[in-house]
């Protein structure tokens, strides 16, 4: 039987830590729970296994730093100035966000939270856009948005490992530091009374696809015709997964598991160039296709949430920002995008009201500074996956491959999609997403 949610009198006594435990640009299918053949995720598997798993959610972006920021933010990227890349190199960089906008950890913080990341940043590199100056306690991670070696820890010749705001350097491989950092923070919350958030954002399985020497020959051992690229991807992934269970492990050893919400999503769909698997989805990483928006998620929550629950509700990273405050029994009085699914951590039946849901990526390179779009309105998707590429249109119930585009077909339903994608266009285009100049 299950525990029902606390009662507002209860709330403070008993509030649930929360641990976000973010992948880098891992596939749909790269987790072994899908009986993806090639894989082994024991514990990712397992967690899944032990609460609601959730076969349609998608990433607000095909990017990472979008997709970072509407989960923090609760918002579409473009509403807080991030509808691209944040990048240390000026000419490539698409994005800003804006200052004053309240992040997940600042919110929480209002009921007492201590908060912590563990990993990934990837919002800005000077104030006011540093972890510690948007909610995190504690910072103990990466600035930046790749690292060039998972063990040099640099990205164009500069290091972007803190500790708070101060530059650190730490030998190892990146991917092992982050989880002996994040268990070293479970145990020191053994000996406060505050609920805790960790928000552990792995750089894994990103590329450079460089896993330890010990996890690659273990996977060319079980399977010697796995060809040298899917290997060292499944091996870096496995590798991350072995980490997952350590912070797990520690949780449970510091009797601090069975009053944990554990969320586990990744911040797009897997990039195909590195090996990953989308599962049959259509593309990758950057596109907005499924490929490059479908990604794994699930929710564990003992005692709240019914073990082996799975629910196809279309949801997206920015409804995670208001299920979390709900279940931390915090008010939030600014306008978000996102929608609280809390009812479907209840019953896995429960359907949400009908919405459309809007993605994007601004990008240069091939894209000129442009941007490609998507809106999903029912069963009908719109999308440019590039900005020189003509508007395609898929009816995702009869063509979840995205394989008939219906553009020809001049269904009554391309004026609807183009009118709601316009019309976000035009939100988004309110928020700058550069620095403003500074004038002399």
């Amino acid at each position: 039987m299950l525990i029902p949610l606390f009662s507002n009198s209860q709330q403070k006594k008993r509030q649930p830590n929360i641990v976000i435990i973010l992948t880098d640009d891992e596939g749909y299918h790269d987790v072994s729970y899908y009986g993806t053949p090639d894989i082994r995720t024991p514990n990712i598997d397992q967690l899944c296994k032990d609460g609601i798993r959730f076969d349609n959610f998608h990433a607000n972006s095909s990017v990472c730093s979008p997709s970072r920021a509407s989960l923090l933010t609760g918002r579409y990227p473009e509403m807080v100035g991030v509808p691209g890349l944040i990048r240390n190199i000026p000419e490539d960089n698409f994005g800003y966000l804006t200052p004053g906008v309240q992040l997940l950890p600042d919110l929480l913080k209002k009921v007492s939270y201590k908060t912590a990341i563990i990993g990934k940043w990837n919002l800005g590199l000077e104030s006011p856009n540093l972890p510690n100056e948007k909610g995190f306690d504690y910072f103990h991670g990466w600035l930046d948005d790749m690292m060039e070696d998972y063990w040099k820890h640099l990205r164009n010749g500069k290091n972007f490992l803190r500790e708070n705001e101060k530059e650190i350097h730490a030998e190892g491989h990146v991917t092992d530091l982050f989880t002996n950092w994040a268990v070293d923070y479970v145990n020191q919350q053994k000996k406060n009374e505050q609920p805790f958030f960790l928000y552990l954002a792995y750089t894994a399985p990103h590329a450079p696809i460089q896993p330890t020497p010990e996890f690659l020959a273990r996977v060319k051992d079980r399977q010697p015709q796995i060809s040298d690229k899917r290997a060292k991807l499944v091996a870096l992934i496995e590798q991350m997964d072995d980490g997952v269970g350590k912070v797990i492990k520690s949780l449970k050893e510091n009797k601090l598991y069975e009053n944990t919400v554990i969320v586990f999503v990744s911040d797009n769909g897997g990039q195909l160039e590195m090996g990953a698997n989308n599962g049959p989805l259509r593309d990758g990483k950057g596109s907005m296709y499924e490929g490059g928006l479908k990604i794994p998620a699930f929710i564990e929550w003992p005692n709240h949430i019914q073990p082996g629950s799975q629910s196809n509700e279309k949801l997206v990273l920015m409804d995670i920002y208001p299920t979390l405050a709900e279940i931390a029994g915090v008010n939030i009085n600014h306008k978000i995008d996102g929608v609280t699914f809390l009812p479907i951590l209840k019953d896995s039946k429960t359907q949400l009201a009908p919405r459309p849901l809007f993605f994007i990526r601004r990008e240069g390179f091939g894209f000129g500074g442009k941007t490609s779009n998507a809106v999903v309105n029912g069963n009908m998707k719109l999308l440019q996956t590039n900005p020189f590429q003509p508007l395609e249109m898929y009816d995702l119930s009869k063509d979840p491959l995205e394989q008939q585009n219906l553009m020809d077909a001049k269904t009554g339903q391309l004026k609807t999609l183009n009118q709601l994608l316009m019309k976000q266009i035009q939100k988004g285009g309110s928020v700058p997403w550069q620095k403003p100049e500074t004038t002399h």
